[in-house]
């Protein structure tokens, strides 16, 4: 297993962290379930494990290397949605950047886009009404690059098939 590949970057989620006078601040994040996606890939959905002390919010990730498990924690902190599954998932992914994962979007910073009312707008006006489409706006992304994304990482098992790699190309190149 190699665990340099943790720290390989991700395509961010973006969500709106407040909106004032018209300007919706936004940042970047990952969702849980893409940090299990990566140990899952790296390492191996078997040698991998992740432990959470509900008392004192600490959740810890071991990782089998050389038969000994290696294990890294962090603390996490409240939602103000689901407090008590926000603090665990915030501990989780706080333990997975002491992998490596996730790092790098803590140099993406915060980006600012203009609101109406507490719906962030594109520079055209369009409404971003979900965090799709916010993530895929922000990303750079139309709405049919970021369906091809979905597919690619949907088929990792074809990743190396010639033919796969053509057909996703071609269709890039019509988007």
């Amino acid at each position: 297993m190699d665990l340099e590949k943790l720290k390989e970057p991700f395509l961010p989620k973006w969500r709106v962290q407040s909106i004032k006078q018209g300007k919706a601040i936004c940042v970047a994040y990952l969702d849980a379930r893409q940090v299990q996606e990566r140990f899952d890939d790296v390492c191996g959905a078997k040698n991998w494990q992740n432990t959470y002390d509900s008392e004192t919010g600490v959740s810890s990730i071991g990782i089998l290397i050389d038969n000994d498990w290696v294990w890294k924690s962090d603390v996490g902190t409240e939602s103000n949605v689901e407090k008590i599954k926000g603090k665990a998932s915030d501990a989780f992914k706080r333990a997975a950047v002491l992998w490596g994962v996730g790092r790098e979007l803590y140099n993406k910073g915060t980006k600012a886009l203009n609101a109406e009312g507490k719906t962030p707008i594109t520079k055209k006006g369009a409404k971003l009404w979900t965090g799709d489409q916010l993530s895929n706006y922000l990303n750079g992304m139309s709405e049919g690059k970021a369906l091809l994304a979905q597919i690619w990482n949907l088929n990792k098992e074809l990743h190396e098939d010639k033919d796969f790699k053509t057909a996703m190309s071609t269709l890039k190149e019509l988007v």
